[in-house]
């Protein structure tokens, strides 16, 4: 037997006894289930306990007023929802029905009204409460879904960066080692730059997902952009060069300090570059860096400018917005997910500054520039020269706990060349007993371990060796919570993978 749709509830608020009859019986006779209260008091009851779809409310009740019931109705989340319709046959100015709109109120009508009035405002409202309710359905289905696609993105991410690390690990190798053999060389250079633009392509799903989120959060500190830029241009200009580009750049000789997140900027100032070059076919990509303004007003300007296809008019507008692409044609010879410059947008503003993209057109090449806020004179700090440098070959007693059999073996070998001693271990369990046994001074630590993960053989670790053993934990999950979690339970240090082995060099000497 099919079942029968359920009647809509109406619940009739008045304290006129005759009234409140009539309004039953017109509601009854339309086929309505009706519920009956004449105080605000009892109508409150009663709509929390039954929650009906409508509320005929009348304006003036014994007790409080049919505009404070709709505001309590309102300022209750367990019957916000429900549709009110106000009668009045005393409160019927204009301005009565514009303060029982505003306070809430979905209809409002002047007794004596018709029956077939009331009922078709009572349809009305039952057909926005239905349209409601589908929306609000359609949201929650929708935040559902993006909830799982956010750990989908996480997981594949973890899922990538695992076989990217090996990769990665055994090229940094192969570089140190060198190679006579020109066509091998050249092969090592290629599948170093892809395997890091993979890398990047991960980085940046993830990023696009985290601001959609508005879960990107930056690790802010002094930094000079000067030096910071200098370093960055021994990963940028083989990737410009090798696409047979000349790279020139113009940097300051001073300093120019800012408060920001090196990494965030770092990706910022790649995304400009890369695509610079990636819509160049031939000639130039101008790289320019200097200041404007004087303290208190002072800008880091970044300047790329490049000889490439340009941008149409039509297009420009748009650049910034996530998923927009320079190269719309169908063989997409130019590559990208269209996210790069969406994420420089927004790592820009989140560091107070501006982002804007000029181009004369088609074939006139493009040019982005960057401004960025450089700190007030009396907050630079002061460059002490010659300060002693760490010697990151001292030689290291280190456990590497790894469950990825490729990436741990990778790991060892780079370590190994590197001069240190290595112990490794292929689970959490293991990693500890060796930790016991051996005593390292430094311990890499996959999170992602079998039976005992890596944030409980940190906490394992600072319990039973102390606090003077280093602890660095390697991950595929780089969101802030990752981060955070792993120095909760007691890391020094979280790197995502692929970690780079300058990067690696870079904690070790740290540390």
């Amino acid at each position: 037997m099919a079942e029968q749709p359920r009647l809509a509830t109406v619940l009739n608020v008045n304290d006129d006894e005759a009234n409140r009859y009539l309004v039953n019986r017109i509601l009854e006779m339309s086929g309505y289930h009706v519920l009956e209260a004449a105080t605000g008091m009892a109508a409150l009851i009663l709509a929390e306990e039954h929650r009906p779809d409508v509320i005929v409310l009348d304006v003036k009740l014994p007790d409080i007023s049919g505009y404070e019931v709709c505001a309590r109705l309102r300022a209750n989340a367990a019957t916000a929802a429900i549709a009110v319709m106000h009668t009045s046959a005393t409160f019927v100015t204009p301005d009565k029905k514009v303060q029982g709109l505003e306070g809430g109120a979905d209809a409002y009508l002047t007794q004596p009204y018709e029956p077939s009035e009331l009922i078709a405002t009572v349809r009305s409202l039952l057909r926005l409460r239905h349209a409601e309710q589908q929306a609000r359905l359609r949201t929650d289905q929708l935040i559902e879904m993006d909830r799982r696609k956010d750990e989908f993105l996480a997981m594949l991410a973890h899922e990538l960066r695992n076989p990217l690390a090996a990769i990665m690990t055994s090229i940094g190798i192969l570089e140190r080692k060198g190679s006579t053999d020109p066509k091998e060389a050249r092969m090592h250079g290629i599948i170093q730059r892809q395997t890091h633009h993979l890398a990047r392509l991960v980085d940046d799903l993830l990023d696009v997902s985290r601001i959609t989120r508005g879960k990107v959060e930056l690790r802010k500190e002094r930094l000079n952009l000067t030096a910071s830029f200098q370093q960055l241009l021994d990963i940028l200009r083989p990737r410009v060069e090798s696409r047979g580009l000349t790279l020139e750049v113009h940097l300051p000789r001073t300093p120019l300090w800012l408060e920001g997140d090196a990494t965030r900027l770092e990706q910022v100032f790649s995304n400009l570059v890369d695509n610079a070059a990636k819509y160049t076919d031939q000639g130039t990509v101008t790289v320019d860096l200097f200041q404007e303004g004087v303290d208190g007003d002072a800008q880091a300007v970044l300047r790329v400018k490049d000889t490439g296809i340009g941008i149409s008019p039509e297009k420009l507008p748009a650049m910034f917005e996530l998923f927009a692409q320079a190269d719309t044609s169908l063989e997409r010879s130019r590559g990208g997910l269209g996210i790069g410059l969406t994420l420089v947008r927004t790592l820009v503003r989140m560091h107070g500054g501006t982002v804007e993209a000029t181009s004369g057109g088609p074939g006139q090449g493009s040019e982005f520039v960057v401004r960025l806020p450089l700190l007030p004179a009396d907050q630079v700090p002061l460059v002490l020269g010659g300060a002693n440098v760490l010697d990151t070959r001292r030689t290291r007693r280190i456990l590497l706990v790894e469950d990825n059999s490729d990436a741990r073996q990778s790991m060892r070998d780079l370590l190994e060349l590197w001069g240190h001693q290595v112990a490794v271990a292929r689970d959490g369990v293991q990693g500890v007993a060796l930790a016991l046994e051996h005593a390292p001074e430094l311990a890499l630590v996959d999170i992602g371990l079998p039976g005992l993960d890596g944030y409980q053989v940190a906490k394992a670790l600072r319990a039973r060796v102390g606090q003077n053993l280093r602890l660095v934990a390697l991950s595929g999950y780089g969101d802030p919570d990752a981060y955070q979690q792993a120095l909760k339970a007691g890391f020094d240090v979280h790197l995502t993978k692929p970690v780079r082995p300058a990067d690696l060099d870079r904690v070790l000497s740290n540390l």
